[in-house]
């Protein structure tokens, strides 16, 4: 079965709380991380993240509560730890500024092409595998590299673990990049704008 067939515009759902939780945790995460330096404890709650992102996406399949929020907000509280983990990395020096300019940069210029499928009253594309790949690897790399930081053994296999990790996430991220960027640039070609949303641009100019 198709998931869109199954979403519900319910709002409060157990799925929904913990995105929410997890939302939550984005600052608090940067506190510990630039303010404080309590790189354990920043890293506890960058794991903790991580789990419930399994966690909200097991249960809302489990209970049957696939959302459109949760269609939206989980995709978006990912990115957003991605990116605040980018920063607060590039602010403490672990990773250089280019690698989080190319993967900032590769969510920027995709939220950009969104324009194309809203002018033609289309849904965003689909997420692809290759896409989630990338991501799994980038949310491993994250926490590895900042775990990489602490005085303790697993400092010296976390570090080659965290950058590799991290090298092929960024290429996956930015290939699949391309791939969205192609799908949109085919939209653009084969699909005309919507008439309707032209009309409605028209008529709110003439008001």
């Amino acid at each position: 079965m198709d998931d869109e067939t199954v979403r519900s515009n319910r709002i409060l759902t157990v799925p929904n709380v913990l995105s929410v939780v997890r939302l939550l945790g984005v600052p608090l995460f940067i506190y510990l991380l630039v303010v404080e330096k309590a790189d354990g404890w920043a890293l506890a709650v960058l794991m903790a993240s991580g789990f419930t992102d399994w966690l909200d996406g097991k249960l809302a399949r489990v209970l049957g509560q696939m959302t459109r929020l949760g269609a939206l907000l989980d995709p978006f509280v990912d990115r957003l730890y991605v990116v605040t983990t980018l920063v607060t990395f590039v602010i403490r020096g672990f990773i250089p500024w280019w690698v989080a300019a190319i993967l900032i940069g590769r969510d920027a210029i995709l939220a950009l092409s969104l324009v194309v499928y809203r002018r033609r009253g289309l849904p965003p594309p689909e997420v692809i595998y290759l896409g989630k790949a990338a991501t799994f690897l980038l949310m491993f790399a994250l926490p590895l590299i900042l775990a990489a930081q602490g005085d303790w053994g697993f400092a010296n296999v976390a570090r080659p673990l965290g950058f590799a990790f991290l090298v092929w996430g960024t290429v996956l991220y930015v290939w699949t990049g391309v791939i969205y960027l192609g799908k949109a640039f085919a939209v653009m070609r084969d699909v005309p704008p919507s008439p309707n949303r032209a009309n409605r641009r028209r008529s709110g100019i003439a008001k």
